[in-house]
């Protein structure tokens, strides 16, 4: 069992949590490998002669990389940090996508030289790809990431397949720069590529986005191009609030079988890939984190010493994550509180209004679900250094990235002489 209790403790693949923070300290993140497994054999069983491509910014630990490599995934990627570690963990370089809308001719230059492909973003990246391509003497398989004008129900900031995103050539126009991609030298248009957003709940968006990509394609099979597969992104969100989601069984039910009719029209060697990421990663990962104080003043106050440095989800996006008491795992809940992390923001609220068990300080409290778009989006704001990750496994709990300490922030930090 990946999450369990253990003398009232919560605890995580056999392990308890305050033997975890007796050597870590707090916050710390602490991820199951029995749950990590559990979702990517879901997705083989699902998808199993589809390409999965894990989205490295999820969660770009090394550890947790190199399971998913070891484990057959190609990697999806959006800079030349995250390329250089889904290398480094052993994913092949024919399985790697580069993505990203703002590519530096330096990222471009390292993704041809390391043999990956590319998902162009516009016609000014096109056109640098051929030249260092040619420069460097090698060809480069493509494919257009395709704004669809797909409006998925999930938050503003997350959706990226909308007219108004950042991302992506309009659909109205891709066909132009298919055409634009087959005259230049040194480069493959081999696929066509979409991502509508992250946290979708329902299917129909992601099937009216491929409806729309085999529309296209049709069109840009009239060109000559013979597209050799076909990304629709992201995976399905997760159920961070008890309101449910889509898991890949049904996920794949609903996208295989428009997939195999549709691709009949167009090249029936079509490959569909796919790039799962929080689906993978979120519910493996929950955030420890100590009570520092509790206060009574308009609410319930629980001071805690992680905050939107540590976990930015809910500052940014609003988002809910279930809270526990995790050293009171087995009591009943008595109270109403409010989560507040040490940060000088008013706006640092891990959550908001939860009923728990009586909170006091030195408990442990979890945040959970915190596995995608956790550590990777925390900061050292306010002078704090970030926290450690940790591996559970068959009752044992491995220290895979070490907390930092003040001289982690200074690092870097240079004072000019003429200071002195």
């Amino acid at each position: 069992m990946s999450f369990g209790v253990e003398d009232g403790i919560l605890s995580i693949d056999g392990v308890r949590v305050d033997e975890v923070v007796e050597k870590t300290g707090t916050p710390v993140y602490i991820t199951s490998y029995s749950k990590l497994l559990e979702n990517i054999n879901a997705y083989r069983k699902a998808f199993p002669e589809q390409k999965k491509l894990y989205a490295v910014k999820a969660n770009y630990n090394l550890a947790i990389l190199r399971i998913i490599a070891k484990e057959g995934f190609g990697a999806d990627v959006f800079s030349h940090g995250e390329l250089y570690l889904a290398l480094l963990a052993g994913f092949k370089p024919e399985d790697i996508l580069f993505n990203g809308n703002s590519k530096s001719d330096e990222e471009i230059l390292a993704g041809i030289r390391a043999g990956v492909g590319f998902s162009v973003d516009s016609l000014d990246e096109l056109h640098t790809i051929s030249e260092i391509a040619l420069s460097e003497g090698r060809t480069v398989k493509i494919a257009f990431r395709v704004n669809p004008d797909v409006s998925p129900e999930t938050h503003p900031k997350i959706a990226t397949g909308l007219r108004t995103s950042k991302f992506g050539i309009p659909w109205e126009d891709v066909v132009d720069a298919y055409r634009i991609a087959y005259e230049l030298p040194n480069v493959d248009p081999a696929g066509i590529h979409c991502h509508i957003g992250s946290q979708i709940r329902e299917v129909e968006p992601f099937v009216e986005a491929m409806n729309r990509l085999f529309d296209i394609s049709a069109e840009i099979q009239e060109t000559g191009i013979k597209l050799e597969f076909m990304d629709i992104g992201g995976g399905p969100g997760i159920d961070y609030d008890g309101k449910g989601a889509l898991n890949p069984d049904n996920f794949a039910e609903a996208i295989i079988p428009v997939f195999r009719e549709r691709k009949k029209e167009i090249n029936e060697s079509l490959e569909l890939w796919l790039e799962p990421g929080r689906s993978i990663v979120g519910n493996t990962t929950v955030l420890i984190t100590r009570v520092n104080s509790v206060k009574k003043a308009y609410k319930n106050f629980v001071a805690v010493d992680a905050g939107f440095n540590t976990l930015i989800r809910p500052a940014m996006y609003g988002s809910f994550h279930r809270v526990s008491v995790a050293s009171k795992i087995d009591r009943e809940a008595e109270e109403t509180y409010t989560i507040a992390g040490p940060i000088c923001e008013s706006g640092d609220i891990l959550a908001e209004d939860r009923k728990l068990p009586r909170v006091e300080k030195g408990d442990l409290i979890a945040v959970y679900d915190v596995g995608a778009y956790g550590f990777v989006m925390s900061s050292q704001y306010n002078g704090r250094p970030r926290c450690a990750e940790v591996l559970a496994k068959n009752g044992e709990f491995h220290i895979i990235r070490e907390k930092e300490d003040i001289g982690d922030i200074l690092s870097k930090q240079r004072i000019p002489e003429f200071l002195f």
